[in-house]
């Protein structure tokens, strides 16, 4: 069973083909990831715009690359997946319309995957886990925790009620004069400096509800370097250092919230996951390792390629669902908002607009 995947819902134009074999081992036959970084750097931010004219500029030669690296063609898959949303409207027009186009010239089933399911069952993909297992969803727009019962069966616990963590580096990262995108170059530069210099805030620490937020942290990372102006490179990466420290004893501490809700829900989850752009950083890796030791659980996250937007975690949330008979029609919308705990678009359809394509 192949399944060709498509991912244009942010900054990357992606697209891969995942199969699962008849022994039961799955494979990414192909993964190609085209990066928009160096057009929206300038800026210090993704530009909408830019970002759509960019994937019709790339989305046929990125599909065309898929098939030529997993040595097939379009006739040799048997479904085909997009990221429907959420994501910028435009961008996500694109994928879902070349996905449409390419469904319907083969005669293929359709998928409308949430881009947002794709990051959760990634570690299904990489690490034959069983359901259910509690997910920090960490990226540039969303700072989740989820309990993730099935492919499409989720439990919302918690989320950020400001900041999503990804957009709390970038802005520090703008903040301090670092070059996008801000995450990377926020932990490099933490790598330097010392986590102990400045105290920093942990903003809801200790609390029982599993929710987040990151904006008095962020008010005071700025407020310091106000203080201290004009900053020199240590400063910079001490700034860098006890920023990065307080998120980690957030997200752990918050995470820890987290498992303890969902162990009040009856939900016993098998591991603890990390998913997402923000999942890359290995700070925060270790962090949720140790709080993964400490409840006895295995500690799973994707490797550093998957962690951020792919076409093999569209792929493989579509076949999740083809497994299971979960297919779309020609009328699925493009969403730019789409929670994860409502994957129904006919519903959602009357709560939100949509943009048809």
């Amino acid at each position: 069973m192949r399944v060709l995947g498509i991912e244009t819902t942010c900054d990357e134009t992606a697209a891969a083909i995942v199969s699962v074999e008849r022994s039961g081992q799955t494979k990414i036959l192909s993964n190609e990831v085209l990066s928009q970084i160096a057009a929206h750097a300038a800026y210090g931010g993704v530009v909408p715009e830019i970002a759509a004219r960019a994937h019709v500029e790339a989305i046929d030669r990125v599909v065309e690359r898929a098939f030529e690296s997993a040595g097939l063609k379009p006739g040799d898959i048997d479904a085909v997946a997009a990221a429907a949303g959420p994501g910028l409207v435009g961008g996500v027009m694109v994928g879902l319309t070349t996905a449409k186009a390419i469904a319907l010239v083969t005669g293929r089933p359709f998928i409308a995957v949430n881009h947002l399911e794709a990051h959760a069952l990634t570690a299904r993909l990489t690490d034959d886990l069983a359901f259910p297992y509690l997910l920090l969803l960490v990226s540039g727009g969303h700072t989740q925790l989820l309990a993730v019962r099935g492919v499409g069966d989720y439990l919302k616990l918690g989320g950020t009620i400001d900041d999503a963590v990804g957009e709390a580096f970038d802005k520090i990262a703008k903040m301090l004069g670092l070059p996008y995108p801000g995450g990377p170059s926020v932990e490099r530069e933490a790598l330097k400096g010392d986590p102990e210099r400045f105290d920093f805030p942990r903003p809801m620490q200790g609390r029982p509800n599993p929710d987040f937020s990151l904006s008095g942290l962020k008010t005071a990372v700025r407020l310091v370097a106000e203080r201290i102006a004009p900053l020199s490179d240590r400063d910079v990466a001490d700034l860098c250092a006890s920023f990065q420290a307080a998120t980690v004893d957030v997200l752990v501490d918050r995470t820890r919230a987290g498992l303890r809700a969902c162990h009040a829900a009856g939900i016993k989850p098998s591991s603890l996951v990390v998913a997402g752009g923000v999942a890359a950083n290995q700070a925060i890796r270790r962090g949720l390792a140790r709080l993964a030791t400490e409840a006895g659980l295995p500690m799973i996250a994707p490797p550093l390629p998957l962690c951020g937007d792919n076409g093999a975690m569209i792929a493989w949330a579509g076949l999740e669902r083809l497994r299971l008979g979960m297919v779309d029609d020609m009328s699925a919308l493009a969403r730019p908002r789409w929670p994860l705990d409502e994957l129904v678009p006919q519903a959602a359809a009357a709560q939100e607009p949509a943009e048809k394509v």
